[in-house]
């Protein structure tokens, strides 16, 4: 039963001797924080009012869906169709290639009136093509021929879509200079 007093005694000075050892410290922090906050007051300044905005109708069901599949495409108009090509002529053997795919490759010069004849290479293939013939898939007629280009008038549909009408336009077939038409000349 000894034993009991004893730790009864522990029991009872350890907390004092906890309370006493730190009862004084940090006075100055604890002084210095009373001190500042003394005239400081919190406060939130309240929410502003909403203000309800005004309803505007929207009038517009005499105006075309903004939204709607006709602004997507272009309105198309019904063309004259001056410019259109002849449907009815025999196709001529350069027509069945894209212009892309056709490399001009030489000039011949041959007779009296000294007509020059390009020379295109289609597929592996050298044909003989003059001022007159078609070429391309795009109605291309060819119109001059010189040493380094073939200069052709296409006929296509509006590529602008708004119309179906028929448009000329001029495109240029370049002289393609390769490495076996070098090693050839050698």
């Amino acid at each position: 039963m000894k034993s009991l007093p004893v730790s009864l005694l522990l029991l009872t000075v350890i907390p004092l001797f906890l309370f006493a050892c730190g009862s004084g410290e940090h006075e100055d922090i604890k002084l210095w924080m009373t001190e500042s906050t003394r005239d400081l007051r919190g406060s939130v300044p309240p929410l502003p009012e909403l203000k309800p905005f005004p309803i505007v109708s929207y009038e517009a069901s005499d105006k075309p869906d903004p939204f709607g599949s006709e602004r997507l495409e272009p309105e198309r108009k019904e063309g004259v169709g001056g410019k259109r090509p002849d449907f009815d002529r025999p196709r001529e053997q350069l027509e069945s290639f894209p212009l892309e795919t056709l490399n001009f490759v030489g000039v011949v010069s041959h007779g009296k009136t000294k007509a020059r004849h390009a020379l295109i290479n289609a597929d592996g293939v050298v044909y003989r093509a003059e001022k007159g013939n078609y070429i391309g898939q795009n109605f291309g007629r060819i119109l001059d021929i010189s040493d380094n280009e073939i200069v052709l008038l296409e006929t296509v549909q509006d590529p602008s879509g708004q119309s179906s009408d028929w448009v000329e336009r001029k495109m240029t077939l370049q002289l393609q200079e390769g490495t076996k038409g070098k090693e050839a000349g050698k």
